[in-house]
């Protein structure tokens, strides 16, 4: 029950009203006696109704439990985070490079006319270069090839249209005559296998390679058109990763047909149809091609590095055989007048090969699923898998008291009245949402580090987690989720210390006046911090901030603003001063659209500005690096550096806290028929639910569980 986080920052809102139950849920101490069915049915509660059952389509976390259910990936993640095989059996990556030749020049006092030469150069001159050497599967020459292409360019806007006589694009007509180039198959992919290569060549080859000769158009204005364009047509030192899956046989979907590399070649195309507005389809730009090698064997090569890309996979395959092939054209071709597959009745009909079955939906009362009696994986011990739709959060509460539910999201006031209650079993696991203070770094009030640390050290974040939270929080010192590998346990939390924050601040001129106001140059060290309405923790965080940093000199004004308003004209648009917000992390090391210099626009995610090349420079290749060890030390050395730099105030990450009854277990058939019962643990992540299929309720309490 688990798919890839997307990177989001939640409103955390709770609104709703009150409702009947949609059937009538015996309490616990009558389940076993008059209601046996009860036992099967697993309930779960949800503050909102799904809004649509497709794996490629939904974005809502509703949807998404449901969806988890229904569908498979080929991969997901184990209970140490590490990636294991679902409908893929096994997988290999490696890599294809291409060099581009440049014939005719003199290299180390070598004419290289000929392909063949070039490759006789290569294997002399590196031939001592073992570790280079050894990583090579093979060479291949690839001869030169010409090309006849046409060209679309963008539409003009309608600011620059005035500019044009008719307004009007027209297609340029070019060919590309391509050099011949060396394919060097790779058995590991290595980001810096030309290294070697441009050592011996020269690191200005590309360069001075004039790609502007290889391209042949009707005009002089079409060249200078088409010359943005020549890099990616032309590459001359190229990285082509490849994935490869081995899928699992015999795998049925729930209608009864047999999964294979159809499906999941149908369902990445879907996911690249603009038609169908997929919210997934960054995660799938970089693929270059899909070939369907067999029944059950699929490669995608990659157009770049971009080791992120592994975790796309996690996906919920689609039935190919249940849509029109319009819906899923091959890339590049016309889209026909096939409707957008958001238009499907599969949308509320879903069908998978995951461990639970649609059954019925009725919109915001409830979702009712089966079980999969054919599951690949062992069907699921509950025969029924029920998600009723409950906005409000004490209405939530009183119905799983009388065990109208089994489970929802406990609020950690809540939790800290489980825990005193025998009857229940609660779960507090560090999870991957972090609260911080972020600060705008276009304000000349944070361009400083030292400013931004002193401000840190203002506030009791101990206090925070213990009065705000309830204890259901821990400190966390940077920008990765403190459960993963990329997280730097080393790097020491800010400390409370408001004197040594003070110093700090009197250090880089700030003085307090006669009003107890910091003051520098006539100027009084005063901001807004904001936040949205609806969160009341985030309100309390707020009070606190200001309060820390009142008794050390610094005026500090608050303001609340509806979500959809906070997002829209400020966030987006980076007009504040500082804010308070949290991230949901995914567990994979790339941190680009959260903190590269690129990414620093309107719209985009690195809205505080944080900018700093070496950062940059780590970032690029963390995205790059598919050896995991050298990406923990990568991650860790980013990890420290952002942590040194402070753009934000880190806070604490809040644990995931979830109450179950004790009669819920984890049962182990035993090979004499017999059934072993279990603790429900948590994994790495904090997830209760990874052995969700090996779930059972009892009519009673367990007496002794392993």
């Amino acid at each position: 029950m688990w798919t890839k986080r997307i990177l989001i920052f939640a409103p955390l809102v709770l609104t709703g009203f009150l409702f009947q139950s949609f059937f009538w849920v015996p309490t616990y101490e009558n389940q076993a006696k008059g209601n046996p069915q009860r036992l099967i049915r697993y309930i779960q509660s949800s503050g909102g109704d799904a809004q649509i059952l497709n794996s490629i389509l939904s974005a809502d976390s509703s949807s998404s439990v449901i969806n988890d259910l229904v569908f498979d990936g080929l991969i997901d993640y184990d209970d140490q985070l590490n990636f294991r095989p679902r409908l893929a059996e096994s997988w290999i990556q490696y890599e294809e490079a291409y060099l581009t030749l440049n014939l005719g020049i003199t290299l180390h006092e070598t004419v290289l006319d000929t392909p063949e030469e070039w490759l006789a150069f290569l294997k002399k001159s590196l031939a001592e270069n073992e570790k280079w050497m050894g990583n090579i599967k093979s060479w291949e020459l690839v001869p030169a090839q010409t090309f006849k292409r046409l060209f679309t360019p963008p539409k003009i806007s309608r600011k620059d249209k005035k500019k044009e006589e008719t307004g009007q694009v027209r297609e340029i007509k070019y060919t590309v005559s391509m050099p011949p180039r060396i394919k060097f198959t790779l058995k590991k992919i290595d980001q810096d296998f030309f290294k070697p290569v441009l050592d011996l060549i020269g690191k200005n080859y590309e360069e001075n390679f004039h790609r502007e000769t290889y391209i042949q158009t009707d005009t002089a204005e079409d060249r200078i058109i088409l010359k943005p364009k020549l890099a990616e047509w032309i590459p001359i030192l190229e990285h082509n990763p490849v994935i490869e899956f081995h899928l699992r046989k015999g795998v049925l979907f729930h209608d009864g047909h047999e999964f294979d590399s159809g499906d999941v070649l149908f369902t990445y195309r879907a996911i690249m149809n603009p038609k169908n507005a997929s919210p997934r389809t960054s995660d799938y730009e970089p693929v270059k091609s899909a070939v369907a090698l067999s029944p059950y064997r699929i490669r995608f090569t990659y157009k770049r590095l971009f080791s992120p890309a592994i975790n796309a996979w996690m996906m919920g395959i689609l039935p190919e055989h249940l849509f029109d092939p319009g819906v899923a054209p091959e890339p590049g071709l016309p889209l026909d007048t096939t409707p957008s597959m958001r238009e499907s009745d599969f949308n509320r009909h879903p069908i998978g090969t995951g461990p639970f079955k649609f059954a019925e939906w009725k919109s915001d009362v409830y979702i009712r699923l089966v079980s999969n009696g054919n599951y690949w994986d062992s069907p699921p011990e509950y025969k029924e898998f029920v998600m009723r739709i409950i906005p409000d959060p004490l209405t939530q509460e009183m119905e799983f008291y009388t065990g109208a539910v089994d489970n929802y999201q406990a609020m950690p006031h809540q939790i800290a009245r489980f825990k005193q209650d025998e009857a229940y079993q609660h779960f507090s696991s560090i999870g991957s949402f972090y609260s911080y203070i972020g600060y705008n770094l276009r304000n000349p009030l944070f361009a400083d580090r030292r400013v931004r640390k002193a401000l840190g050290m203002a506030i009791d974040t101990e206090k925070i987690i213990k009065f705000v939270l309830y204890g259901e929080g821990e400190r966390v010192n940077g920008p990765y989720p403190k459960v993963s590998d990329w997280y730097d346990p080393d790097v020491a939390p800010i400390p409370y210390d408001p004197k040594g924050a003070l110093k700090i601040l009197e250090e880089v001129g700030w003085k307090k006046n006669a009003d107890g106001f910091l003051e520098k140059d006539g100027k009084v060290f005063e901001f807004n911090l904001i936040t949205n309405s609806g969160n009341a923790v985030r309100k309390n965080i707020l009070a606190i901030a200001q309060n820390s940093w009142r008794k050390i000199g610094i005026k500090c004004n608050t303001q609340f603003f509806e979500w959809a308003v906070f997002l829209t004209d400020f966030v987006n648009k980076a007009k504040f001063d500082a804010l308070v917000l949290g991230w949901s992390m995914g567990y994979d090391p790339d941190l680009f659209q959260l903190w590269h210099s690129s990414q620093t626009g309107p719209q985009q995610l690195n809205f505080v500005g944080y900018k700093n090349p070496e950062a940059d420079a780590l970032i690029l290749r963390i995205r790059k690096e598919y050896d995991r060890n050298v990406q923990i030390r990568l991650a860790r050395k980013l990890h420290r550096l952002i942590a040194r730099d402070q753009p934000y105030t880190f806070l604490y990450v809040a644990k995931s806290t979830k109450v179950l009854d004790k009669r819920i277990v984890i049962v182990e058939s035993q090979p004499d028929g017999s059934e072993q019962y279990k603790k429900i643990y948590p994994t790495k992540d904090g997830r209760i639910d990874y052995y969700f299929n090996k779930w059972k309720k009892l009519g009673k309490f367990p007496q002794m569980l392993s």
